[in-house]
């Protein structure tokens, strides 16, 4: 019998999967990307109860041009009323083999998980290029199905692109070259994933694409000027895959290989199933900032493998993922790498925490998303917390007991979507047996329902001493030029600017900027860390590289702090406003939802 995995109803979906729910999707689009959309159809295996009358599906901004059963025969559709967030019901009179439905459709040229790029936009400067970003919700923006993590489904696709474009789907390959159509001015392309997925994690990019193996099961695919340097960055990607195996398990995807996005990609990585995607701001040239793609990686266990049921369940996703990379991190660069890791996003964690002192609700892991975006609740907090809990466990029990439980705990629920209920459950019968009092000793209900820190989070440690030391040097008068930072970590820097003394004046910051020539970095994380402290001192030789990094790349990641750090100004007001209205166009939908609510109404509105 159709069923969610527990009796928690998804507050973000319409659909009602204890009477008819979606197994299967099969696509068969074309690109057009003269008029931005995607035109076809998608047919829908359903499992339904006898008593089931209706398929209830979640659309937003989709042109539904009809609805068929296996046959071809029309059945009768009605879409509900529109909602800003929810999108549109799409209620289908199922058909009388309870089976297949088809629905005859195309995207809306705004819709809000697709982003069709201009040549211009793209590295090549030659081609167009597409591609989506479907979590949380984004995904009935372009396929009318069950849109819930809790809804999970296996799918297949034929696209159709203009020749000489690869288009590349989170799913196995079948025509990687593609098949001529129409006397070959077009491309179809094949594609199949036989393991069960939430739908936001159905991708699509169409671009002029090259392939370099890294790994027997990996490689990566980037524009063609893009993707030898890619390549070289991500080198160590098998050794993580073997890495991760050793503490969740075996990898049970097949290929794990990695895009290297365009710079308006609004995340750091997004973890589709066989393909992550990937900003090119960890593209830094000395595989510094590799632990992202250690991140996207784990997602195949926790995340993919194992899913939240309902956005309010996030943590289940990101707190194990960020737990997951971090033992990456130290299994392959040493605990010394992996403990400033977790140091800086304790950081970035208290500074959340401070930012929400008045929003208690959106400290705890368990969050309330009802009525709300769920993209709302997609903060540091189910990361860092969450991570930090799971640390917390680890410390109580021994890596041991905890290792063999996360293991027993992917494999005990691999395919399947949980509420933080059923977690609970687990952790009860697997983890603390006949231990009954280490829920109680561990705080668990004040990890997941209460804010805050609880007490018994462990200490960060001080993995940053000879950093600090050089941190007190120049805060006591010594130039900067004689701070001894041979051989510094990207991490080391990150401490080293984050912990300077707010304030400084111009001399200091031009004596640090000729130093260590911060302001031409081409490290995105220390650029970021830099380019905060040097708006709030006004300095104005790193202004150029300010407006270049926001106008060309897009990662939310780093965009909302500096809009923030200049908005904070008198004089940034105006530039915010500026630059913003410059560079929106170019940003991701995910990313105007949250600036447009951070930059005030002017030119940087359309």
């Amino acid at each position: 019998m159709p069923a969610t995995p527990s009796a928690e109803r998804d507050a973000h979906s319409y659909a009602v999967p204890s009477n008819a729910r979606v197994t299967h999707v099969a696509l068969d689009l074309t690109a057009d990307f003269a008029a931005h959309v995607l035109a076809g159809h998608a047919t829908l295996t359903i499992e339904a109860l006898p008593s089931a009358t209706t398929l209830v599906l979640d659309t937003r901004d989709l042109v539904i041009q009809g609805v068929t059963d296996g046959a071809g025969q029309p059945l009768h559709y009605e879409l509900g009323p529109e909602h800003q967030i929810l999108g549109r019901a799409l209620k289908v009179t199922l058909p009388a083999d309870r089976h297949l439905v088809t629905v005859s459709y195309r995207t809306s040229p705004r819709a809000a998980a697709l982003q069709w790029l201009q040549p211009a936009q793209t590295a090549g400067g030659t081609h167009p290029y597409l591609f989506s970003q479907g979590e949380a919700i984004l995904t009935r923006t372009w396929i009318p199905t069950q849109d819930s993590p809790g809804i999970r489904q296996t799918y297949e696709a034929r696209i159709v692109a203009p020749a000489p474009l690869t288009v590349v789907m989170s799913a196995e390959q079948r025509t990687p070259e593609g098949t001529p159509v129409n006397g070959g001015s077009a491309r179809a392309f094949e594609f199949r994933l036989e393991q069960p997925v939430p739908p936001y994690l159905i991708a699509i990019a169409i671009g002029e694409l090259a392939f370099k193996a890294v790994g027997p099961r990996s490689g990566v695919y980037a524009e063609p000027s893009v993707v030898e340097k890619a390549a070289w960055e991500f080198a160590d990607i098998e050794k993580m895959i073997d890495a991760a195996e050793s503490i969740g398990g075996p990898y049970r995807w097949g290929r794990y290989d990695v895009l290297v996005m365009p710079p308006s990609f609004p995340f750091g990585g997004m973890e589709n199933p066989r393909l992550t995607f990937a900003t090119p701001t960890v593209l830094a040239g000395d595989r510094s900032l590799t632990s992202l793609i250690a991140h996207e990686l784990a997602h195949s266990w926790s995340g993919n493998l194992v899913t939240n049921a309902t956005w309010r369940d996030f943590w289940l996703n990101e707190g194990f993922t960020t737990y997951f990379e971090n033992r990456i991190m130290e299994t392959l660069y040493g605990p010394e790498r992996a403990a400033m890791l977790r140091a800086l996003g304790r950081r970035d964690l208290n500074e959340k925490l401070g930012e929400l002192k008045d929003m208690p609700g959106d400290q705890v892991l368990h969050i309330d998303l009802t009525g709300r975006d769920p993209d709302d609740g997609a903060t540091s907090v189910p990361y860092e917390k969450g991570a930090l809990f799971l640390r917390t466990v680890e410390k109580q029990v021994g890596r041991d007991r905890f290792d063999s439980w996360l293991r027993g705990y992917f494999d005990r629920h691999a395919f399947t979507s949980l509420t933080t209920s059923q977690f609970l459950d687990d952790f009860r019968q697997y983890l603390e047996q006949d231990d009954a009092d280490l829920e109680t000793t561990l705080k668990v209900q004040d990890w997941l329902e209460k804010p805050g820190i609880p007490s018994n989070a462990p200490a960060v440690g001080d993995v940053f001493t000879r950093v600090d030391k050089e941190v007190a040097r120049f805060n006591a008068g010594s130039p900067a030029a004689s701070l001894v930072t041979a051989g510094w970590t990207t991490q080391e820097w990150q401490h080293f600017l984050e912990t300077l003394p707010p304030g400084m004046s111009t001399r200091h910051l031009e004596d640090l900027d000729h130093a260590f020539g911060l302001s031409r970095s081409g490290n995105s994380e220390v650029l970021f860390a830099w380019l905060r402290i040097a708006v709030r001192g006004h300095y104005r030789p790193a202004m150029p590289a300010l407006e270049h990094f926001l106008t060309s790349q897009g990662r939310r990641k780093f965009l909302t702090p500096l809009y923030r750090e200049l908005l904070a100004t008198d004089w940034g007001k105006e530039e915010a406003k500026r630059i913003y209205g410059m560079a929106r166009p170019h940003y991701h939908a995910v990313a105007t939802s949250t600036l447009d609510g951070i930059v005030p109404v002017g030119t940087g509105r359309k």
